[in-house]
């Protein structure tokens, strides 16, 4: 049991600058302008994002379509505009989003 306790804190370790580095592409691309991890702004909570699309194959895919394109009607009547944010940070972002922002 004490080797697998090692195990969970050494995986922490590693994964905390990832969830770090998604929270600073947040603020670089200025998503957390209308977003936060556990409440409603202008945007959904990422924690309802998540929970919303949970369990769908193809919610990656979707949400970073809808990151790059913008969209409106999903979650009210506010619209989400375009981003210009590269392929490769959106791809990282829907991931953290979709972990609930953690």
């Amino acid at each position: 049991m004490k080797g697998f306790s090692v195990l969970l804190i050494a995986a922490a370790a590693l994964l905390a600058p990832q969830v770090q580095a998604n929270a600073d592409l947040a603020k670089k691309y200025n998503c957390l302008a209308c977003h936060a991890t556990d409440k409603k702004l202008v945007g959904p909570a990422y924690q309802d994002v998540a929970a919303k699309y949970k369990g769908q194959a193809d919610a990656a895919q979707a949400l970073a379509a809808k990151v790059k394109a913008g969209g409106k009607g999903v979650w009210g009547p506010v619209p989400m505009p375009p981003n210009n944010v590269p392929d490769e940070d959106i791809k990282t972002l829907v991931a953290w989003v979709l972990a609930g922002g953690k």
